[in-house]
Order: C-alpha cells, then sequence, then structure tokens
C-alpha cells in the first residue's frame, strides 16, 4: 500500500500529478514564519494583508481570516451566466453588518507584488454568501488573520489570456 508522497507519484522535486481529467501542477514546500495580524476597523481585505506581506518581505502564504464585514462589503461571486462570450465577474454587496471566515493563497503576480486569492463566507441572521474577497471586504471592528509563509514552491500568478485572471503556476 502506497501512503502520504508515494501514494500521489511524487518522485522528489518539482512534478505534475496525472490524474483525473489532466496533469495538475504541484510543489513541496515547508512553512516559515507564521504572523498573527489584528486587523482594525476599516481596513480592507486584500488590501491590507498585501501591504503587510510586501512589508515583511512574505513571498508565499497561506491565510486565514476570522471577523466582521462592514455594511457594503464585496465578494466577487461568480461569473454572469448570461454572458457566454466572456467571463464578467457578478459582485454582491453585503448588507448590513456580517460575520465572516476566509481562507485563501498569497503569492506573488509577475511583477513581484503579492496577490491575495481569499475566499470567503459571510453571514448574518441565518442568511450567508461566498465569494472571492477581491472586491473589497471592509474589516468591522477587528478582523484576525493567521499568515503561514510557504517557503519553497516558486509560484507566481500569471495573466492567462484566455480569461484575463492572474492564475497560480508552479515555475518548473
Amino acid at each position: 500500500m502506497l501512503l502520504g508522497r508515494q501514494a500521489l507519484g511524487w518522485q522528489g522535486g518539482p512534478a505534475a500529478f496525472e490524474g483525473g481529467s489532466g496533469a495538475m501542477e504541484y510543489r513541496e514546500g515547508r512553512i516559515g514564519r507564521i504572523f498573527v495580524l489584528r486587523l482594525e476597523e476599516g481596513e480592507r481585505l486584500p488590501e491590507a494583508i498585501e501591504a503587510f506581506a510586501r512589508a515583511q518581505q512574505v513571498r508565499e502564504a497561506m491565510a486565514i481570516y476570522v471577523g466582521g464585514a462592514q455594511d457594503g462589503s464585496r465578494l466577487v461571486v461568480g461569473p454572469d451566466a448570461h454572458r457566454p462570450d466572456a467571463i464578467v465577474p457578478l459582485v454582491h454587496a453585503l448588507a448590513g453588518i456580517q460575520e465572516v471566515l476566509g481562507v485563501g493563497t498569497l503569492f506573488p503576480n509577475e511583477a513581484g507584488d503579492p496577490v491575495l486569492h481569499l475566499h470567503a463566507a459571510a453571514g448574518r441572521e441565518g442568511g450567508a454568501t461566498v465569494g472571492c474577497s477581491r472586491a473589497g471586504v471592509e474589516v468591522w471592528l477587528v478582523g484576525e488573520v493567521i499568515l503561514l509563509e510557504i517557503i519553497g514552491t516558486e509560484g507566481t500568478r500569471r495573466r492567462d489570456p484566455a480569461t484575463g485572471f492572474q492564475l497560480l503556476r508552479l515555475e518548473k
């Protein structure tokens, strides 16, 4: 029976895993520094975390967010299904102060700037919205972030010509 790395076809070093409908890219890294951030009311995601990463020279990381979102904060909740000719983001504005839990990754773009891709669930009074924080989530009261630095995976967000998105690529 194969366990762990062997079960994934790991041979050591950079690799692609043949499985499913294509070849997933993967790299093994290790945890570097661990940061605990307290964001204050009015700070915005993703900008606050990206600015912190830039200042601390964090190149790659996993981010976990727990806190509140101000009324009017915005999440990208999917592409417009009525536009088959283009990927048009649907942006949803949150109504009322909401509780938020988010998880994401941070990798540099081609210019070397940190770019956070954080998906969040926001809820209030039994209703919930899930989406990407890229459109701007403003912290209500306090936001807590755990930022786990990842060392050694050499990921970069590169512009994909087909979608226009900055998608994660793992360097070979």
